[in-house]
């Protein structure tokens, strides 16, 4: 067991999961890693089913656990930009493995991502 900042872990995975844990971290940052830099409302445009109280709460926590940064572009109208931190651009390789599985996984099934992408968006 790894005992860590106030929790425990069974293994070094278990640490890594916990960073991402649910489906939305982790479409957050590959929607990070892939546009590099995001408002508040393009990132929520791109997750069409997430209610706005936990886009706030994901991006929060992502914050706190520094996978992202937040940048204040202006007060009034108040607008946010979001990145990937040192932290979340770590994640890089796992992102691509994730996402060139999925392409392979859909093609395997009739579904040719890479040539209708537009199709998806």
């Amino acid at each position: 067991m790894i005992a860590f900042k106030g929790r425990t872990y069974t293994c070094p995975i278990d640490v890594t999961f916990s960073f991402i844990n649910g489906k939305w971290k982790v479409l957050i940052l590959s929607h990070l890693y892939r546009y590099k830099k995001r408002s508040y409302s393009e990132i929520r445009d791109n997750l069409p089913r997430i209610s706005e109280k936990m886009l706030s709460q994901q991006l929060k926590e992502m914050e706190a656990d520094e996978l992202i940064v937040k940048k204040t572009i202006s007060s009034k109208p108040y607008r946010v930009e979001y990145a990937l931190a040192k932290n979340g651009k770590a994640f890089s390789p796992i992102m691509e493995f994730a996402s060139k599985w999925g392409i392979r996984y859909l093609k395997a099934n009739g579904i040719d991502y890479l040539k209708d992408q537009e199709l998806y968006k």
